[in-house]
């Protein structure tokens, strides 16, 4: 994989940080310096993380797991649902429904009910309906749709979660923290890593410097696939080969 370019970071504003007053002194570490009483990322630092990020989602990929991505703030939403989808990733970006991982199973129940509208409507019971019953149903189906529908194929814990906003998001991190479900997240200057496992200190409000991390840890996602999928077919052609020499001898002593 290639490694994060510098230049791109910088020209996307991923540097700026928040006004020095608003700091969490936790991310000292990670801060550059101060102009005109705003913090200044260091962007050495941003580039190892974010490569660091992307060989850990990688990995998960090629497992074979899901990376559960949340962003629900304006400028970052519909990038990182357009990113995300084309990698068949699971993402939250219209809001975090509370106990979406502690309590897991009455999500999942949210989201069979939605199915099963699907299935409804195709049915020809729905014919029968009367046109107030039809519009119910529908509008219960759009609004599951609108908080759910993003997640429908996740059927078990995500085995990581990719966060834009650590404060905005605190709700679905202190899930993944208590469930013990890794957390890789955009951490700007006002936030606290702590409770981070993967921090990628950058600015999290310029939408350029949201839309380069996230498509950096989307392309770790199709490595992570593609080599699962080299993977897979190496073992089938490895156990196919017996059959077929098999099948070859048993021909070779027929005739």
């Amino acid at each position: 994989m290639p490694k994060t370019n510098f230049q791109e970071l910088l020209e996307a504003g991923a540097h700026f940080g928040h006004l020095k007053r608003k700091w969490n002194p936790n991310m000292e570490p990670y801060i550059f310096m101060e102009k005109n009483g705003i913090h200044i990322i260091d962007l050495q630092k941003t580039v190892v993380k974010i490569d660091e990020a992307a060989a850990a989602i990688k990995q998960i990929a090629k497992s074979g797991r899901k990376i559960l991505f949340v962003a629900t703030k304006k400028q970052a939403k519909e990038l990182v649902a357009e990113q995300v989808k084309e990698v068949g990733m699971p993402y939250v970006t219209e809001r975090w429904p509370g106990g979406m991982l502690t309590n897991f199973p009455t999500i999942r129940k949210a989201v069979k009910k939605m199915i099963s509208i699907d299935k409804m409507m195709k049915d020809t019971s729905w014919d029968n309906l009367s046109k107030r019953e039809k519009l119910q149903i529908t509008r219960q189906r759009a609004k599951l749709d609108k908080v759910l529908g993003s997640i429908s194929d996740l059927t078990r814990l995500p085995a990581a979660l990719f966060v834009v906003d650590v404060l905005k998001e605190k709700i679905a991190v202190r899930e993944a923290k208590k469930l013990g479900i890794p957390v890789f997240a955009i951490v700007d200057t006002n936030s606290n890593p702590e409770d981070i496992d993967f921090v990628i200190p950058a600015n999290d409000d310029a939408s350029q410097s949201i839309r380069i991390i996230v498509g950096e840890m989307c392309d770790a996602v199709k490595a992570g696939l593609s080599e699962r999928k080299i993977e897979k077919d190496k073992e089938d052609a490895t156990e196919e080969a017996p059959k077929k020499k098999a099948a070859k001898a048993e021909e070779t002593s027929e005739e």
